[in-house]
């Protein structure tokens, strides 16, 4: 892990918030939580944000794109990594207030010049976008994830890397991860397997087809 100071003082604001915010969850009760649940910082987590730093900075991807900024804790690990690879991320989110969150989070770090936030509707977003990525990570809505795939999918370099988070965890919506899962690994393009790492990741590679 980097020992870039300015990134670690935000990686500790980062770990307050939700070590606090763990607290207000568990004292509530099951459902208003999961009514409350887009309130709060629910990250990838440290072990899923460090093993994805570290696949980009060994395939050296240039072009990343986030689908899901939320506030903005995985946009942080991926743009460390962009910067030692002289590249960009593109983060798409909805909420207006996240990103704003997200963008002083990643000034905070020095890293604001390496991420393109935009706002609005991920598939509006991808459907828009003139760029090929060399690593996709999909964290929105479970019910977004084979939209945002086909939409994604056309747009991929040879090699790219794409990462699919929560494939075990929540339990609730496992009928669209399962559908996610099956579409990308039967194109016969991918090398797809599931870590269990975090919440559960898919990870695949693309390989076009000769």
């Amino acid at each position: 892990m980097t020992k870039d100071s300015k990134f670690l003082q935000v990686l500790a604001a980062y770990d307050e918030r939700m070590q606090s915010e763990d607290e207000i969850m568990k004292s509530l009760p099951v459902v208003e939580g999961m009514k409350r649940r887009d309130e709060f910082l629910l990250s990838v987590g440290e072990d899923a944000a460090v093993f994805m730093n570290t696949l980009l900075k060994s395939a050296k991807s240039k072009t990343i794109l986030e689908i899901g900024t939320s506030y903005g804790y995985s946009t942080l690990w991926l743009a460390e990594a962009a910067r030692e690879n002289d590249g960009i991320v593109i983060t798409l989110e909805a909420d207006e207030t996240k990103v704003t969150y997200a963008k002083h989070r990643l000034y905070e770090a020095g890293l604001s010049k390496y991420v393109d936030f935009r706002v609005g509707d991920a598939l509006a977003l991808m459907k828009e976008a003139k760029e090929t990525f060399d690593f996709v990570l999909v964290d929105v809505w479970k019910e977004l994830y084979l939209p945002c795939f086909e939409l994604f999918y056309p747009k991929l370099k040879n090699k790219a890397w794409v990462v699919a988070d929560n494939m075990i965890f929540p339990t609730q919506s496992i009928e669209e991860t399962k559908r996610y899962q099956n579409r990308i690994r039967n194109t016969g393009v991918f090398s797809s397997v599931l870590l269990p790492i975090g919440s559960g990741m898919e990870l695949s590679q693309y390989e076009q087809i000769k």
